[in-house]
């Protein structure tokens, strides 16, 4: 299931990628040969609308669009030529490029703000908390600490907690320091709800004298910090305007994180438990879907914003190698031999299947271990 609705996920994603290629393409005048969802073999020719062929294909892992006039060695006549996408300035090929990123990115929008407006996990302070279904969340976990220890993470939902003479089952971060505190000495159960699963931690200590919190070392703790959630609907001007905020947040977060990847993959000292493939990323998807819809639309937000930015790095396979060529034939004002350009096409594949290879190699190790 977690496979059927990553492959769905794909789709839709590459799909809304190739529509903003193939409506900017429409835009400038530039004929679109074909529109397709699924990479042929075709399957069936849905119709045709104008000039383009719109057809389901046999392989359902995205879409494509085929734009005319992309080889400048083939000859045009004179009415082609108007419709040639090599023969457009290159500032109209740049904006084709460019669009299918940009339209990742105004998907992931949307997405952001559609589950804002249906109710999106948001941290309350708990004077808010009267009528709402809160949730205690583990907002981060102390190293070294009694938690750590004992297996807990950051986005466990803590359920309740049970010492040898009470216990605690309507969860504030207020509430539950007090219960901890009070306890110095003594030994208590924590449940916990993760990735949509009940777990149980049994005699989780908690020792004054531990240390765990630097500024008062007496205190007992199990060394996590809280925060209380809930589900809140925001209107739809508020929701449109957080879902921008949080599309540039999560776009500056994927470059930043990307960016270094990258670097650290040239030095080799890059860590590959950070970064998720296709099985990786699919069963993220099972686990997103798991806890819920809204869970499922944030996540593929943030899938889109990924797609948007892995799209803009400049490898000859992506639309970034492409608007480099562009760039690059601005500067020496004319245009790039195609025998380079296949050349750089083929190494920008092979680095690009390698690295596929590579990270889906460490998702089959994280799966078995």
């Amino acid at each position: 299931m977690s496979f059927v609705l990553f492959i769905a996920v794909l789709v839709v994603l590459i799909v809304v990628h190739e529509l903003g290629h193939f409506l900017v393409a429409k835009f400038f005048g530039i004929k679109v040969d074909e529109f397709g969802i699924g990479y042929p073999p075709r399957a069936f020719t849905i119709g045709k609308l104008g000039d383009t062929v719109y057809t389901i294909n046999w392989l359902p892992f995205g879409g494509f669009v085929k734009i005319f006039g992309e080889s400048l060695s083939q000859q045009y006549s004179k009415e082609d030529k108007k419709r040639a996408f090599v023969h457009k300035p290159k500032l109209v090929q740049a904006t084709v490029l460019i669009a299918g990123v940009v339209f990742n990115l105004l998907f992931a929008w949307f997405l952001f703000s559609v589950t804002l407006m249906m109710g999106a996990p948001t941290a309350i302070d708990e004077s808010q908390a009267v009528g709402l279904d809160t949730r205690l969340i583990v907002s981060s976990v102390v190293t070294g600490s009694p938690a750590d220890a004992v297996g807990l993470v950051s986005g466990d939902e803590i359920v309740g907690l049970v010492s040898r003479d009470a216990s605690l089952e309507t969860l504030f971060p207020s509430n539950t320091a007090t219960f901890i505190q009070d306890r110095a000495g003594e030994t208590i159960t924590v449940s916990y709800i993760r990735d949509a699963e009940t777990g149980i931690i049994e005699d989780v200590e908690l020792i004054p004298a531990h240390g765990v919190l630097s500024e008062t070392p007496s205190t007992p703790a199990v060394g996590i910090a809280m925060a209380l959630v809930a589900d809140k609907s925001l209107p739809i001007g508020q929701a449109v305007a957080q879902g921008f905020m949080g599309t540039m947040s999560a776009l500056k977060t994927v470059s930043i994180g990307l960016g270094g990847f990258l670097l650290s993959a040239v030095t080799a000292s890059a860590d590959w438990s950070q970064v998720a493939g296709p099985i990786g990323i699919a069963g993220l998807v099972g686990d997103a879907s798991s806890v819920g819809f809204t869970y499922l639309l944030y996540f593929t937000a943030f899938i889109s914003v990924n797609l948007a930015v892995i799209n803009m790095i400049p490898l000859p396979a992506l639309d970034g190698g492409r608007l480099l060529f562009i760039a690059i034939e601005v500067i020496i004002r004319k245009p790039i031999s195609e025998k380079i350009g296949t050349v750089f096409n083929v190494v920008g594949f092979t680095l690009l299947i390698v690295l596929m290879v590579v990270v889906t190699y460490h998702d089959i190790i994280r799966l078995f271990s």
